[in-house]
């Protein structure tokens, strides 16, 4: 707890004067519930008040447990900018004592909706948190709000708080655009980026490009057969001299393609602009890992904390509470037992105290 509180001791209160219950004994608990599959702020009260015994020695609680009304009116006060500051300190501490590498690899941004977090009247434009993801650690690296449900303005701003040296950045056709390039290179990162009909003049010259080495050089091809499906990929990698002056498009070295077909499907052809000439194989690495953010974050996120069915909507707490599960799930990936899926691990830490005590040594 003590660790705990360093971390989030910056973080403003921002109820009145006279509020009962300490901010960090309230979120210590938040995010304790949350370890063990809680997806409400009703859920967290009832957590608390049946594991009242394990606050003893830790927890002061001077005015009794919060009730669900405690936890839904801090969290829909509380400054999401500044709760991500805290979130980010936290996952630095947590990284350094889990003793987990620093991100390398592939870094993937992507946007999410919060599809039922919307205010009466504004079913049609959900909330939509937009986050970095770390491939290689599986844990989300920071995350914001999209100002306005703009996820590209989401995703400028989220490049700004990220340490990109070593790293590897991918994301879809709706960032393909030089201000994103230029932030990730100067953040000293590389890119991979998406590039469709959004941006119709550089999808001529890339696949101009492509097109040219094809003729001279076959594409690298990969097989898989996983979960009942066979998928067949190849990739073709291609220099790109002189794009990067004639598009204004900062490191743009070389183009790509990858071709991909899934049983009986149609072939599905996609389009990269690369700050790096990578090879072949490197780059279907790459492109797999990016749909990462997707399997591993996102869908655990819906099936397993139900965040598309969650009912927060009122100021702040759809944004702030999405930070807190991303928080949630990074604990309990960082646990040793990597044998074990996440829904399982969740459950665990609810039935069994003793596992939940692991995963609390771990965040030391």
């Amino acid at each position: 707890m003590q660790e705990f509180s360093e971390c989030f001791s910056d973080l403003l209160d921002p109820r009145a004067k006279n509020a009962l219950h300490d901010l960090r004994e309230i979120l210590f608990i938040a995010l304790m519930a949350t370890l063990c599959g809680s997806t409400n702020c009703c859920d967290m009260a009832l957590f608390a008040r049946l594991k009242a015994y394990l606050w003893t020695g830790v927890l002061e609680l001077k005015h009794g447990l919060p009730s669900h009304d405690t936890f839904s009116r801090v969290f829909r006060m509380l400054d999401p900018a500044a709760f991500e500051k805290v979130f980010q300190k936290f996952m630095t501490s947590f990284a350094a004592a889990a003793k987990i590498d620093q991100p390398q690899g592939v870094v993937a941004l992507d946007g999410k909706a919060l599809r039922r977090g919307y205010e009466r009247g504004m079913s049609h434009m959900p909330p939509v948190m937009v986050t970095a993801w770390a491939a290689q650690t599986r844990m989300a690296l920071a995350n914001i709000l999209a100002p306005g449900n703009n996820e590209v303005a989401g995703a400028m701003q989220l490049i700004a708080f990220l340490q990109l040296k070593g790293c590897v950045v991918t994301a879809d056709a709706l960032h393909c655009h030089r201000a994103m390039a230029e932030a990730v290179v100067e953040r000293g990162g590389d890119y991979v980026l998406a590039v469709k009909e959004n941006q119709p003049a550089l999808l001529a010259d890339a696949k101009a490009a492509i097109a040219a080495k094809s003729k001279r050089t076959a594409p690298r091809t990969t097989k898989t057969a996983a979960h009942g499906r066979r998928e067949r990929r190849s990739a073709v990698v291609a220099p790109a001299p002189g794009m990067s002056d004639k598009h204004d498009f900062p490191k743009l070295v070389a183009v790509a393609k990858v071709t991909s077909k899934r049983g009986t499907d149609a072939t599905v052809h996609r389009y990269f602009l690369l700050s790096q000439h990578y090879s072949p194989a490197r780059l279907l690495e790459i492109v797999r890992d990016h749909w990462g953010i997707e399997n591993r974050l996102h869908w655990p996120l819906d099936v397993v904390l139900n965040e598309d069915a969650a009912r927060n909507r009122k100021d702040n707490g759809p944004a702030n509470l999405a930070v807190l599960r991303r928080l949630a799930i990074n604990v309990a990936r960082a646990h040793p037992d990597q044998k074990t899926f996440l829904r399982a691990k969740l459950k665990r830490a609810g039935w069994s105290d003793a596992f939940l005590f692991e995963m609390l040594a771990n965040m030391r």
